[in-house]
């Protein structure tokens, strides 16, 4: 049998590995939450999922107090069902982020469980589609950077044999913007990758005069310009521009995806494995996508969505921002600038657990 007879969720500080700042807050620790599930056949399974600094007690309360009693004595190879039911109990505070985060931990426990059971990595049960995934670097390009630093980060990474860079923008002048992209596109030259995110910074009319000041640099897209729930605006503004429009890791369902893929608002999908609310949605994601002949850049979580993204045929980029490296015994493999699906059976993360406890809070 797999049935549920015991689950547990902690809560584990992990500070950041280097100062991120960008043009609306700052990346100060990431709080991330696990869920730990164990079946009557001796099988286990870890999940987990993140907040940026704030919430992630509130995570762990909607899970002790709501979600995970009602796992116990769940079949828990039944993850749709599963999915479903933890989502109709919590229907009063759905869509959100609270809900879908603490679904999320839960839902990646239950896929680690299945994939460790068939003795298959995940990257192979979820879809087996690639065993890799060009990698592109957000760590040298947070806006307190200098021009001088985004250079340096950006030759780094095609030094290395990467595909592309992302620089964040929203200087209060549109002026300094273009000169410190300029300075990266002039170093890498016309065949690299550079995408421009401005999470959620900026109004409409300041994204189109933006965007048509950033044209002439051939960027691969313009993630987040306008906020999230703004999606009239993002289809006005993919229709006033060329350069490819990214939503996603502010994206909480799989119908605000759909909403934004309908109305040819978003040119790449960033589906967030955490926001969303786990691999289960995550997967529904990116088919949907799929179906609009649209690519997924998944956002941030680089040891699991390489898995994921290696799973589907549409997974375009794995984004490299490492923060898991202090509670973790093995880093990312990267080769020829293509990240690695793991291979071994779950979700191919090797933690440590005495890291774990060492920062564990709750």
């Amino acid at each position: 049998m797999a049935v549920v007879r015991a689950a547990e969720a902690f809560l584990v500080d992990v500070a950041v590995e280097r100062v991120r700042q960008d043009a609306v807050q700052a990346f100060q620790r990431q709080e991330t939450i696990f869920v730990e599930l164990a079946t009557d056949d001796g099988a286990t399974g870890l999940g987990y999922s993140y907040t940026i600094g704030t919430g992630g007690s509130s995570v762990l309360a909607l899970l002790n107090d709501h979600l995970l009693p009602r796992l116990i004595g769940v079949d828990s190879r039944r993850i749709e069902w599963i999915w479903r039911d933890l989502f109709s109990s919590t229907r009063a505070t759905m869509v959100g982020a609270i809900t879908s985060l603490a679904l999320a931990a839960v839902d990646t426990a239950l896929w680690d469980l299945r994939c460790r059971r068939q003795s298959e990595p995940l990257w192979r049960v979820a879809g087996g589609y690639q065993p890799h995934v060009p990698m592109y670097d957000t760590e040298g390009g947070w806006l307190q950077l200098s021009t001088d630093d985004l250079v340096t980060g950006a030759k780094a990474a095609a030094d290395a044999g990467w595909q592309g860079v992302k620089v964040k923008v929203g200087k209060p002048s549109a002026v300094e913007d273009l000169e410190r992209l300029q300075a990266v596109r002039e170093a890498v030259g016309p065949r690299f990758a550079l995408m421009v995110d401005a999470n959620q910074s900026m109004t409409c009319a300041e994204a189109i005069r933006r965007a048509e000041l950033f044209a002439p640099l051939h960027l691969g897209w313009l993630e987040e310009p306008l906020p999230a729930d703004d999606v009239e605006g993002h289809a006005r503004l993919a229709r006033a521009t060329g350069i490819p429009i990214a939503v996603g890791e502010s994206l909480y369902s799989v119908a605000q995806f759909r909403e934004y893929l309908q109305r040819g608002a978003a040119s790449v999908v960033q589906v967030d494995v955490a926001r969303v609310g786990g691999i289960t949605p995550w997967l529904k994601v990116a088919h949907l996508a799929e179906a609009f002949g649209v690519d997924v850049c998944p956002h941030f979580l680089m040891e699991l969505h390489v898995s994921l993204a290696a799973a589907v045929p549409n997974g375009r980029f794995v984004e490299h921002i490492p923060q898991l490296r202090a509670i973790t015994t093995r880093d990312l493999s990267v080769v020829d600038g293509q990240a690695v699906a793991p291979d071994e059976p779950g979700l191919g993360i090797a933690w440590d657990r005495n890291a774990m406890d060492d920062r564990r809070v709750a």
